[in-house]
């Protein structure tokens, strides 16, 4: 048996030998269910916006089938939790794709899909090792394992050119990263966010942060924060449905004054797409933090941000 773990809470494994379909794979996904399957899936609702992004970015297209209200996909046919049973079972999908909220939250629709012989999976990578893993999943799922580890390869290059040129910093910018205003929470070390802010040569200030169990954001609190202000060299604000709050907010936020990056007029926001979702965009999002933290070493340009030289 071949087997290769993909995160601590789902793992992928080749099937060989007594007891097992060979050339199947099996995977244990975010609920604990396991599925062994001996062909790829060939149509697919995506039920999270990443899950759709992915399988777009490895080619999976021609098996996707449906998507989710808010992906960018929007030839597709769109789904939604929120949908009956039925309209899934008209569309004939043989594998729909959530994450963990979901099986939380619409644990009914789960059940009922699973009844009608429909494959649910469930997945949600909490770091980038675990992202590279996640990628290979899809690819599996979706007969597209090549082009997957293909995205990996990519990803890991790229992640190589940037730390290469930002470790070499001789004085490296101090950031707080505000993950939502509300109650001052920041992104916990290990996350994707922080691994991005990290990668483009930035320190974090809240690397002292303890995660809410089951996420990687963290309350951190305005006591805190003032205390590390004057050595705080930029605000940076996660925008997006996760947060909504805009710079004069910031600005008049009380005690904020004590903030030197506030203070200096350093606010600086990067879309939350970039930042927290498990896709290739996360390099998107540390080059943008790099044209903030160090704009002569990162250059904006029609396709992005790369890095200045290379």
């Amino acid at each position: 048996m071949i087997k290769r773990c993909l995160l601590t809470l789902f793992c992928l494994c080749l099937l060989g030998g007594s007891g097992a379909v060979a050339g199947a794979a099996q995977i244990t996904d975010a609920a604990g269910q396991v599925v062994t399957f001996d062909a790829p899936f060939s149509r697919i609702i995506s039920l999270y916006s990443a899950h759709t992004d992915n399988l777009l970015a490895m080619g999976a297209g021609d098996v996707l089938i449906g998507a989710s209200k808010s992906d960018g996909a929007e030839d597709l046919p769109r789904f939604s939790y929120h949908d009956g049973t039925e309209r899934f079972l008209a569309a004939r999908p043989d594998l729909v794709l959530i994450r963990p909220m979901i099986e939380r939250g619409y644990g009914r629709l789960v059940a009922s899909l699973k009844a009608r012989g429909i494959t649910v999976i469930s997945l949600q990578p909490g770091t980038v090792d675990e992202m590279m893993d996640y990628w290979v999943a899809l690819g599996l799922l979706s007969g597209h394992e090549d082009e997957a580890r293909s995205l990996v390869s990519t990803f890991e290059n790229e992640t190589r050119r940037i730390r290469d040129l930002t470790q070499g910093l001789a004085a490296k910018r101090t950031v707080f990263f505000e993950a939502m205003h509300g109650k001052l929470r920041t992104f916990s070390k290990g996350s994707m966010a922080a691994w991005a802010l990290e990668l483009a040569g930035g320190i974090n200030v809240a690397e002292d942060a303890v995660p809410s169990k089951g996420s990687n954001i963290a309350i951190y609190g305005k006591e805190r924060l003032l205390a590390k202000g004057p050595t705080i060299d930029i605000y940076l604000v996660q925008q997006g449905r996760m947060n909504r709050v805009t710079r004069e907010e910031i600005k008049n936020e009380p005690g904020f004054s004590l903030i030197r990056a506030v203070r200096e007029g350093e606010i600086h926001f990067v879309d939350e797409a970039l930042v927290s979702r498990p896709t290739p965009a996360l390099l998107k999002g540390a080059r943008r933090i790099g044209q903030i933290l160090y704009p002569t070493l990162f250059e904006p340009t029609t396709e992005g941000l790369t890095v200045h030289g290379q």
